[in-house]
This record gives structure tokens, sequence and C-alpha cells, in this order.
């Protein structure tokens, strides 16, 4: 907590420079212009997609560019989907500029949770949260396989590639064990099955929302912070939070960012508390997801934002606990990374082609990020190179800096689309990445924000009322 909290302080709102300012005919036709460019960029991926699905099938998904099948639908979660949306729409942003800080974070929360609940129900209780993270694919598959957590850990790698017998479930194979470990662990705690699971990472995926706050406070200002709260909360990647461990992976990276915010920012009471607990979510992010190393632009980005490296010593002390446990654990990260990159070429990964995944996947991306986010990312691309400039000569705005913490988000996402090992599904894996797209809806301006609200919104009840999601 920052030594500001504990007052609960209501700051008016500070002048931001830059496109915020922006709120004239044509900064919103221009906005316009980049969602319905947005628009077009899906409908083409859905087009070439199902060409080259219907012609070799190579593709791998059956309705391009995301994973998932048409089957539309109602569930016992659509008209509660359908009340978290039009209240954050109706009350979210007179909200988010009233409400007392922590109280403003803990409401965010409660309805980030409520949204990636509802969204999930759509598909009822158990076909949307009990039996997502059981099927043939999934971590609980192999619980019983970590009786002997040491044995199975020195194991690991023998079990990767598909060919020897016993190889892995896909999930499975394709993380470290530290995503296993953590179902192993509710088992252990006697929180077994896929309800525990599945409420697991919509909880935790949830508390996402809440540490982009924290980070952006700490980075930016306080009132662009509000400004993002509803748009982060009504996320339209939350159809995918509720259905996988990609929500957990998101708040454990989320929080090591956040923390370390407070530590390089010295906003929090125990600034070293933070770096070393920064540091030891990030190493466990590492041991989650191989993609996750990605995650070190943000971390980077936060240090060139708040012009210290003080932190830095015990980041990389607290990150130094998670690999040096599984290692003497018998576990050797690079090692089991090559093996996945020959189990993904040996699976749908050798056959998706890379010509088409490589813009495809940022379609996806668009449907999980919304169209408030991609007008948004125009108004950050306007403030580049200023913000640029700004961060050399120490005068960055909270504008510019918020442009520059989205610009970092872009590039990790755009080196994981460009190494080949994300074709396809990326609505699901990128959520750590794009959840700090997000932000950008903050630099839109008053006039038109429910607007914007409503469609983020509807295209994640569209997504999950006309599609049934992949894992």
């Amino acid at each position: 907590m920052t030594t500001e909290e504990c007052s609960d302080p209501i700051r008016p709102p500070e002048p931001s420079a830059g496109p915020l300012r922006t709120t004239g005919p044509a900064g919103h036709r221009r906005d316009l212009t980049a969602a319905a460019a947005g628009v077009l960029l899906v409908a083409v991926a859905m087009a070439v997609g199902w060409v080259i699905q219907e012609g070799d099938g190579s593709l791998q998904v059956h309705w391009p560019p995301l994973l998932a099948t048409w089957d539309p639908h109602l569930g016992p979660g659509t008209p509660a989907a359908v009340a978290v949306a039009v209240a954050v729409v109706a009350y979210g942003p007179r909200l988010a500029v009233r409400l007392p800080w922590r109280r403003l974070l803990l409401t965010c929360w409660a309805a980030s949770v409520a949204w990636i609940l509802s969204l999930a129900l759509i598909e009822g209780w158990y076909r949307g949260v009990e039996r997502r993270l059981t099927t043939k694919h999934e971590y609980l598959r192999v619980i019983d396989r970590f009786d002997d957590i040491g044995a199975a850990l020195r194991g690991f790698t023998d079990h990767i590639v598909i060919g020897p017998p016993g190889n892995w479930p896909a999930h499975v194979a394709g993380h470290p064990p530290g995503a296993t470990l953590t179902f192993v662990g509710l088992d252990r705690a006697g929180l077994g099955g896929g309800a525990w699971a599945g409420m697991w990472c919509i909880v935790l995926g949830g508390s996402a929302a809440v540490a982009v706050m924290v980070a952006l406070r700490a980075l930016t200002d306080e009132h662009l912070a509000r400004r993002a709260a509803p748009f982060l909360v009504l996320a339209p990647f939350a159809v995918w939070t509720g259905t996988s461990a990609d929500g957990y992976f998101t708040a454990v990276a989320a929080w090591s960012v956040a923390l370390l915010a407070l530590a390089a920012t010295r906003t929090a009471r125990l600034p070293a508390a933070a770096a070393l607990g920064s540091g030891l979510l990030f190493g466990l992010t590492c041991y989650l997801s191989y993609g996750l190393t990605l995650v070190a632009a943000l971390i980077a980005a936060v240090l060139v934002l708040a012009r210290t490296a003080r932190p830095l010593g015990l980041f990389a002390l607290g990150a130094l606990v998670v690999p040096t446990a599984f290692t003497l654990a018998g576990f050797n990260w690079w090692e089991a990374y090559h093996l996945l990159v020959e189990r993904y070429y040996q699976g749908a990964g050798g056959t998706r082609p890379y010509s088409y995944w490589v813009w495809a996947n940022l379609a996806c991306t668009t449907l999980a990020a919304g169209l408030a986010t991609v007008a948004g990312l125009r108004r950050t691309a306007v403030a580049a190179p200023a913000a640029l400039r700004g961060l050399r000569s120490g005068s960055a705005t909270a504008t510019q800096r918020l442009a520059v913490l989205t610009l970092a988000a872009f590039l990790a996402l755009a080196v994981a689309d460009l190494s080949g090992m994300s074709k396809a599904e990326t609505e699901r894996i990128w959520q750590p990445f794009v959840v700090w797209l997000m932000p950008a809806a903050a630099l839109l301006p008053d006039l038109g924000r429910r607007g914007w609200l409503t469609a983020q919104a509807v295209v994640a009840l569209l997504v999950n009322h006309l599609l049934w999601t992949g894992w």
C-alpha cells in the first residue's frame, strides 16, 4: 500500500497534455476511423482464414481467426453479464472519479470478477467453469502424476515431446511446471477439482485490473488511472480469463509490474519489500509461461519511467528465488524450452502458416482488447514522438508516460508475434500483454466514453453468445 493510500485522498483531475485534449470533431473522426480499421482487420482475417481453412485445414481453428466454433446460445450468466455491462457503462465513469482510491480498487476488483464470472456462466457452471481446466489438454489431468513432486520435476522434460510414453497434455507440456504445481498445491490444500481451479483463475484474474491501476497511479497520475478503470473492468478478453489459466498468469505478471512501480517511485511504505516482492513474482511468472519472460519489457519501462535503477538489486534477488528452487529440484528451464519448441512444431504449430498468423494474431488481439483500445492506441501513436522526447529530457507529461508504458506492452506483444511461437489462440495467450494496452482508452475524451465502453461490452457479449471458445 502506498503512503498516499492511507488517507484515501480524492485528487482533482490533473491536466494532461497531448491527445487527451483532442476532443474536437476531427479527433473523434480519427478515433472512429481507427476503430473501423480494427473491424476491417478482423473481417479480412475471417474471410482469408475461411478460405485457407476450407482449402487445406492448416489453420487448425474452426472459426478463424479465433479458436472457436459457431454456437449461438444463451445461458444462466446472460442476465448477469448484461447487468454488469449496463452498470459499468452507466455508473463506471462517475464512480471512477468519485470513489476514494482504496474503495475504487476494491470496487474494480469485484466488478471485474463479476464480469469474468458472468461471462463464464453463459456456458453454465459445469461447462463454463468446472469443466474447463479438466479437459484432455489441461493441467488437472496430471495431478495424480505429481504424488512425488521431486520425481515429477526431475523427469518433467522426459515427457514434453510427443513420442515417449506418457507425454504431457498440451498445456502441461507447453508451460514450465509452475503452472501445474499451482493446481497440485490447490489439490493438496483440499481445493481439488475444476471448480476450485476455475475460481482461482477467475478471482486472481480479476485482480489484474487493480494491479494495472496501481501501476498507472504510480507511474503516470491518479487521474489517468481513474479514467482507465471502467475500461479495465469491461475488458473483452474476460471471455477467456474465466476459461483458462492465462488470467491467473496475467495477474501474477501484472502485480510484479505494479509492485516494481511502487518501489521505483518510492510510493510504497516499504519500497524494499515491494522490489523484492516484484522480483519474486517475476520469477514465478517465468515459471508459469515461457513466453512471459517478455514481461521484462514492461519491467524495463517502469525503471525508465521512474528514472531509477535503485530497486534493481532487490528485484534481481527476488527474481532468483523461484528459478533457484526449481533448478535445485531438478527442472532445467532452458532444456525444457528447447524441447517445447520441438513439441510445438510436432503439433498444430507445425502446420499453421506463419504468413497468415503473423497478422491475423493482431485481429485476435483486436477482439480481445476491444475497439476502444484500438482508438486509444491511435492516440498513443500520436503521443509517442513527444513522449520519447519528454522521456529523454525528463519532462514527459502523465499522458506521455502512459504512452511509453503502452508502447512497452506493444513491443512485448510484437516480439511474441514475430517469434512464430504464437500462431493462433493469442486472444487467450496474450492477455498478460493486452491488459497493459487497455489503459490507452483513458486517452479518449469524455465525449463518447460511454459509447466506447458499450462497444467493449458488446464485443465480449457477442463473442461469448455466438461462439464456443476453445480450451
